[in-house]
């Protein structure tokens, strides 16, 4: 292996093949890392506003303390830890269908496994998000039918852009219905979308939630020296 690129781990998965990679980006002058499924990049440690602004975003409307929070897909960790940082959060499920990704952080592979893992109120669940969020015990196997502050979710790349086409049902106003029965009178259900708003997305949000938005999310992309824009859609019960 080259000293400026390094396959970490590789793995088989039941959607394709997930690779975990750190590469030297001689411009900037960082360590980079990125997670791929087959050709596709997942997600990079480059790029990471939107998914903190998903945490912030999410519980900025919030009031109280010992929020009760799950986030859907770990992935590199920055959601989860934006989440952490805010003294309000009593606690946070993170809930991931791949395996390898929960091992990441618990092996310390990844830069903030150790945080994640090191704080007493974040617990992590392999399992498949779309389906616990369409069932009637929902995310925490503890607690069966617990209900939560908010639900924050980083997993499909758009509403229409998915990794597993089996996600898809989530979306439509009946899964996103059945999400509504895991959140408290009040809770915020915020989704990541790599797109530029949709407005047939956020009207279709509208029609499921009493308040609904899609809020850009606007960043600099050092590699190709412009800005990128994301979204952040949050929806309240």
């Amino acid at each position: 292996m080259s000293l400026t690129f390094e396959e970490l781990d590789y793995r088989p998965t039941p959607i394709g093949a997930l690779s975990l990679r750190r590469r030297r980006e001689m411009k900037l002058g960082v360590d980079v890392f990125e997670i791929k499924l087959g050709e596709e990049f997942l997600m990079s440690s480059l790029f990471t506003a939107s998914e903190i602004a998903l945490a912030r975003l999410g519980l900025a409307d919030l009031s109280g303390s010992d929020l009760d929070v799950v986030v859907g897909g770990l992935g590199l960790g920055y959601t989860a830890k934006a989440v952490l940082d805010h003294d309000t959060v009593g606690s946070l499920l993170v809930v991931d269908a791949l395996e390898a990704i929960i091992d990441w952080h618990k092996s310390g592979l990844l830069p903030l496994g150790s945080t994640l893992t090191g704080d007493p109120r974040c617990r992590f669940r392999l399992g498949d998000f779309f389906a616990l969020a369409s069932s009637q015990d929902g995310f925490d196997p503890e607690q069966p039918g617990r209900t939560h502050d908010a639900i924050l979710v980083d997993i499909d790349h758009t509403p229409d852009f998915l990794l597993d086409p089996k996600n898809a049902g989530f979306y439509t106003p009946d899964g996103l219905t059945s999400l509504t029965r895991h959140l408290k009178p009040g809770g915020v259900f915020g989704l990541w979308s790599n797109d530029r708003p949709d407005n047939t997305f956020a009207e279709r949000l509208a029609t499921v939630f009493s308040d609904a938005r899609a809020e850009e999310v606007t960043f600099h992309n050092p590699i190709q020296d412009r800005e990128a824009t994301q979204t952040v859609y949050l929806a309240r019960c």
